[in-house]
């Protein structure tokens, strides 16, 4: 009798974990996906070679999709995000496929991927997309705009329910893309005074600025200079002083305070970030810290 309930409390446990084991998002997919998504945020990207990984990462997730080692809605969103960055309708309906098995799977996941691949297999098609996800350069030197799209298929509710913008939000969207990087500015003039001062004139020009001068474009035109704290700490301050409600901003200014250990104005920094975002953890243990 007593063998018995050992052997059913083998099979129970090796039951258990065949189904945990099941259930565990597939490691590999996931490293591709972030490989996919790192190779896409550097500077000069060698297209050539990105289209070859891009196959290659493809191939790979065919074949762990025969051997059954795609099965977590987390896995079939790296999936689909891989076939989304393909070049054909293939990998465009790929895409489609696989996303709408990951939202079946995982309610979590982010439905944008979705509405783009929807988008990307109707473009890929030649037919207009419905949600307006995509933008396009018609050529080397041309600007971005946004591919044409049958605006009656879907309502703005809809969009709104897979983080899409509004109608009206894409045109802004599209103007913001069209923009000119301040860096570009800097980069001419080789002086930090004079950016900051077109900085101020732009963002003075609200929605006919010719540069990006948006909270994030100067936070991130902040830390090309990290490595000079006292000229990233201008831009920081300029910052706080030009969106004195953008939380993140206030974080980065502390950040950049505490490395030229000027800790209680860092301390200052972080608590009006945490004011303004009372879930911003960064801040809270910056400041246990301090």
């Amino acid at each position: 009798m007593k063998k018995k309930r050992h052997l059913l409390l083998l099979m129970f446990l090796t039951t258990s974990f065949s189904a945990f084991a099941q259930t565990k998002d597939n490691a590999e997919i996931r490293k591709m996906y972030e490989e996919d998504q790192s190779a896409r945020k550097v500077q000069n990207i060698d297209w050539v070679l990105l289209n070859r990984n891009d196959s290659v990462r493809a191939k790979r997730v065919y074949e762990l999709l025969d051997s059954g080692k795609i099965i977590t809605g987390k896995d079939y969103y790296h999936s689909a995000m891989i076939f989304q960055h393909g070049r054909d309708t293939t990998a465009s309906g790929m895409a489609v496929k696989l996303m709408k098995k990951s939202i079946a799977l995982d309610s979590t996941v982010n439905r944008w991927l979705l509405a783009a691949a929807i988008d990307r297999d109707l473009m890929r098609k030649g037919l207009p997309q419905i949600y307006g996800t995509q933008f396009v350069k018609m050529g080397q030197n041309a600007k971005f705009e946004r591919y044409r799209i049958d605006s009656t298929q879907i309502t703005d509710t809809q969009r709104k329910y897979y983080f899409v913008e509004t109608l009206a939000e894409q045109k802004i969207k599209e103007r913001k893309m069209n923009l000119m990087s301040v860096m570009q500015f800097y980069s001419q003039e080789k002086s930090l005074d004079k950016t900051l001062e077109l900085i101020i004139a732009e963002k003075d020009k609200g929605n006919t600025a010719s540069y990006d001068v948006s909270e994030e474009a100067i936070n991130s035109f902040a830390y090309k200079f990290i490595n000079t704290p006292q000229d990233a700490l201008k831009i920081f301050k300029l910052n706080t002083e030009l969106y004195p409600d953008g939380f993140n901003t206030f974080d980065s200014y502390g950040e950049c305070l505490l490395l030229l250990n000027k800790k209680e104005e860092a301390k200052v920094a972080y608590k009006r970030s945490l004011q303004l975002n009372p879930r911003n953890n960064n801040a809270l243990e910056k400041l246990k810290e301090l």
